[in-house]
């Protein structure tokens, strides 16, 4: 692991390639709910218990607890899936914002949306240098069903304008995330990333969970952190 977290602090990703058992990814088809052919993404997961449940549990908490430490907690999950009738381009950004339970005003929060009913704010850049996401591959993740592309090293930049990005285009050479099924890919949130749309469309299920080590100012709260809800890797306790 020594190695992979060495990775990530100067990447800004890494990609773990087998993480999830055969009968892990069964139990993950069965719970997890179905998307809609045509909307590519569902999130509000951690309302599920089940998957709640694996994002608090000893599994992920391996891969979570030597980033962040013991106390991390998991604050959004959604799931994605690129196929043939949902097939998407994104473009290059970071994932600034975060789920809250209800709108406060706090210096440098802002701005705020809503995303399928749940309140989002741009938290400031020191709150997303204390998160971490895990990306969990229910399916293969190949060059033609439209991977994950990174630019290495971006999210050392803090929170970049939108003018900023393509000169990191020009001087960083993208990757390619090619993470086989059952696969796991850990991120920065400030990392850089895009993706184009599939060119031989098949599904492509990924369980995205984000996950934070840190508390907001008073009167702002995580949308779905709980108290005592910490990940569990009992060689980090």
């Amino acid at each position: 692991m020594t190695t992979a977290l060495r990775q990530l602090d100067n990447t800004g990703f890494v990609i773990i390639p087998e993480f999830l058992s055969v009968e892990e990814l069964r139990q993950l088809e069965q719970f997890l709910p179905p998307i809609d052919r045509d909307a590519g993404g569902l999130r509000n997961l951690l309302d599920i218990p089940t998957v709640a449940g694996l994002a608090e549990g000893d599994h992920i908490g391996s891969l979570v607890a030597p980033v962040l430490g013991p106390y991390a907690f998991p604050i959004r999950a959604i799931l994605f899936d690129k196929t043939g009738a949902s097939n998407w381009k994104v473009s290059w950004h970071q994932d600034l914002t975060i789920a809250v339970r209800e709108r406060r005003e706090e210096p440098g929060y802002g701005p705020w949306s809503t995303k399928q009913g749940v309140l989002h704010v741009q938290p400031p850049a020191g709150v997303l240098e204390q998160m971490l996401a895990v990306r969990l591959h229910i399916d293969v993740s190949g060059a033609g069903n439209g991977p994950l592309r990174v630019l290495p090293g971006s999210h050392r930049a803090g929170k970049l304008r939108d003018e900023e990005i393509p000169a990191w285009q020009q001087r960083t050479k993208e990757e390619v995330c090619l993470v086989p099924k059952g696969g796991a890919l850990l991120m920065r949130p400030l990392l850089l990333h895009a993706s184009s749309p599939a060119t031989e469309p098949r599904h492509r299920r990924v369980l995205h969970i984000e996950y934070a080590n840190c508390d907001l100012p008073t009167g702002l709260e995580w949308r779905w952190a709980k108290r005592g809800a910490r990940v569990s890797n009992r060689g980090h306790r």
